[in-house]
């Protein structure tokens, strides 16, 4: 980091939570932040990460675009309630991070520190003789327009990514994109017919029942995202990537909808289909879908 021009500092992890209402952040972290309240019934958050006491600390301090550009970083305790912790050095409840963050003037600056920030952490990787993939990944409650990941391969890890052994692209399971080879042999202009299936409330029975991979039936999902009931449609041998549906929608709370739910507006659980006039209801449609 010195290498590249940062300056160390030290920031709070005690924050005022009026910094994270001002920025909108306070609700997409959601229940993943730690608050609490003071003597006074002040809220308070034990820092995630810090964009926000940083930003604001920036803001009071630099006048003039002269200023710019410069990079700051810390080294320091954080503190996030994921949904499932594990042991080891990372995604633990209370755990150390580095982080930096760079200010420019204008987006060449911005580029260029971004891919000082690059080499650094190679550099960093090199010296302690670990084997590393940049990948691109989703920034999600950090935000951002790009976001990249050095992930170490391991037999034992949990993430899964996606490399094009044709070229440099790669990219973890929450970002990655990839072109579908048309099935021309399956296409058909043939009239669609309803087909009884009695009993047959999945995907896997379904394919059985009616003697045709998974690959070229449908099935639809149903989500409630942010109080509002929506329709998942892919194809039978695809799984939803919540962190893209939840990306595509903009929306913060996403759950599987109860079978109650379902039937509330109109649909039978098993049986339902977007086909039809649901008009409080979205319908998003897998774009491999045919």
């Amino acid at each position: 980091m010195n290498t590249i021009g940062s300056q160390e500092l030290h920031l709070p992890v005690l924050q005022p939570a009026e910094l994270w209402d001002s920025t909108g952040r306070k609700d997409l972290f959601g229940q993943n932040l730690f608050t609490l309240e003071d003597r006074r019934n002040r809220t308070l958050v034990l820092a995630p990460t810090h964009e926000e006491v940083l930003t604001s600390l920036v803001a009071a301090n630099v006048q003039s675009y002269k200023d710019l550009p410069f990079i700051l970083y810390q080294i320091q305790t954080k503190f996030r309630d994921e949904e499932r912790p594990r042991g080891g050095l990372l995604r633990c409840r209370e755990f150390h991070m580095k982080d930096a963050y760079s200010f420019a003037s204008n987006s060449d600056q911005l580029d260029s520190a971004y891919e000082d920030m690059i080499q650094a952490y190679n550099n960093i990787f090199d010296r302690c003789g670990l084997s590393t993939v940049m990948v691109e990944a989703d920034s999600g409650a950090i935000g951002g327009k790009d976001s990249h990941e050095f992930i170490a391969l391991s037999n034992i890890g949990e993430d899964t990514i996606a490399i094009c052994t044709s070229c440099k692209y790669g990219a973890n399971v929450e970002r990655a994109e990839f072109v579908k080879p048309v099935n021309s042999g399956n296409s058909s202009n043939a009239t669609p017919e309803e087909v009884h299936t009695p009993g047959i409330t999945d995907i896997n029975a379904l394919s059985s029942f009616l003697n045709v991979s998974k690959s070229d039936l449908l099935k639809s999902m149903f989500y409630l995202a942010d109080g509002k009931l929506i329709v998942v449609v892919l194809e039978g041998d695809y799984e939803v990537n919540e962190i893209k549906l939840r990306n595509t929608l903009n929306i913060k709370d996403l759950a599987i909808a109860s079978d109650s739910l379902i039937r509330s507006a109109g649909f039978i659980p098993g049986f339902a289909s977007p086909v039809g006039d649901h008009k409080d209801v979205t319908v998003v449609v897998d774009k491999f879908c045919h």
